[in-house]
């Protein structure tokens, strides 16, 4: 098999599957009944100064599709709740017990530079591997002045970070929250206060759904609720493209990413990897699933390495950053039209209904000997692949390229480019 060993900010682990900060990592026990199924690393969930923080008892909300129960997820949870010593306690213990294993402690205290010095002093003492910094807790704590508080002002990012790359000799990973209007500004920021490691998305602020009988957000607490952070299947998409508008800047090109966001299989990871992401974090399809499924993560990413012929993860990594380019770079002069395989066709219609109702009425629908048949007119379809998606039959219809070579031509040499046109 592939060699899943990884390396990220000179922290390595057997495999590239972490369990992200969250309730999966809250505890020892947790912890090692994770390790113990295969997982690579862990970070321990969000450590703060005491008192301990008090949580609501009503915390999680789902969101159900078509079957999925839980397509997406949201938490009003907070940080930990137990006693800083104790945390502290059973992370020297378990970094002790699992030598080999990637142990992170992700960390949350008010932003003042004696806080942060103060607790890091703590969490060196455990021989832990690393430290987060958790910027992205959109609910809760972000109105106390931490998490997203700090996450969406570069200033604070940088300014916190030098804090810590000052007050300690671990590696230092800064959790970015996706609740900004440009991911760029703060994991620069990042970058400028000495980051060994990014990691995004934290959790996308959110109400996941309203309870129409009593009237108030999902979770209810005693008839009321809030925001929370979203996270789950849904949420990938918003996760990989910010994990590729890092990995393609130049001013972030070198650092380092832990890929977060909806990842439950090695599919998704290797999605996350391929776009620059050196290892990855889970937390909702652990909770869902258990802890088991690292086993099937590990077992799918090596087979298809096998299969590609990569020998380790850095054969592949980033592989696709050069492919993600601006729209205006885009080919205009690249067609494609959709082809219907009529012996795979069940004749549901779904395809011309879809094309003739919102897009360009480019399949005709006709009878044939008392059957339905559908057929693509080529000179209406313009290759927008809606039919494709929501055809309910695997490979029934495909897009094939035109048979022309026209050359590259975008739309910065477009001849309608009112910017060309003003330079010219």
């Amino acid at each position: 098999m592939a060699d899943l060993t990884t390396r990220i900010a000179g922290i390595k682990s057997p495999n590239p599957f972490w369990l992200a900060s969250a309730p999966p990592t809250d505890k020892e026990y947790n912890v090692v009944r994770a390790f113990k199924a295969g997982w690579g690393g862990v970070v321990w969930k969000t450590l703060g100064e005491d008192p301990p923080i008090v949580n609501t008892s009503s915390r999680y909300g789902g969101l159900s599709y078509k079957g999925n129960r839980v397509a997406g997820f949201t938490n009003i949870e907070l940080i930990t709740d137990r006693p800083l010593e104790l945390n502290l306690r059973e992370i020297k213990q378990v970094k002790r017990d699992w030598p080999d294993r990637a142990l992170i402690v992700s960390l949350m205290v008010p932003c003042e530079e004696e806080a942060w010095k103060r607790i890091l002093r703590r969490v060196e003492e455990t021989g832990a591997d690393g430290v987060e910094l958790n910027f992205g807790c959109p609910h809760g704590m972000s109105e106390r002045g931490m998490g997203a508080a700090v996450g969406q002002v570069p200033d604070y990012v940088e300014m916190v970070t030098r804090w810590c790359k000052q007050h300690t000799r671990m590696p230092v990973i800064v959790k970015l929250t996706p609740n900004v209007a440009s991911i760029l500004a703060p994991a620069r920021a990042a970058v400028r206060g000495g980051a060994d490691a990014v990691s995004l998305i934290n959790t996308i602020n959110s109400i996941i759904a309203v309870d129409l009988d009593r009237m108030a957000p999902i979770p209810v607490v005693d008839g009321k609720g809030t925001h929370g952070g979203y996270c789950g299947p849904a949420v990938k998409p918003v996760a990989l493209h910010m994990v590729a508008e890092i990995a393609r800047d130049p001013e972030c090109r070198n650092i380092p990413i832990a890929g977060i966001g909806g990842i439950e299989s090695w599919r998704d990871a290797a999605e996350f990897m391929a776009l620059g992401a050196g290892a990855v974090q889970v937390c909702t399809a652990a909770m869902h699933y258990g802890f088991r499924i690292v086993g099937d993560m590990i077992d799918g990413l090596g087979r298809w390495m096998d299969g590609k012929s990569y020998p380790r993860l850095d054969a592949f990594r980033g592989k696709a950053v050069p492919n993600v380019t601006d729209w205006q770079f885009l080919n205009l002069n690249y067609q494609i039209v959709a082809r219907i395989d009529q012996d795979l066709c069940v004749k549901c219609g779904l395809c011309h209904i879809a094309c003739e109702d919102t897009a360009h009425q480019a399949i005709a629908a006709s009878r044939s000997g008392g059957e339905r048949r559908y057929e693509v007119v080529d000179q209406e379809c313009v290759g927008c692949n809606l039919c494709l998606y929501v055809c309910p039959v695997e490979d029934c219809i495909t897009m094939v390229r035109l048979d022309q070579d026209k050359g590259h031509l975008d739309w910065t040499r477009h001849p309608n480019n009112p910017l060309r046109k003003a330079a010219e």
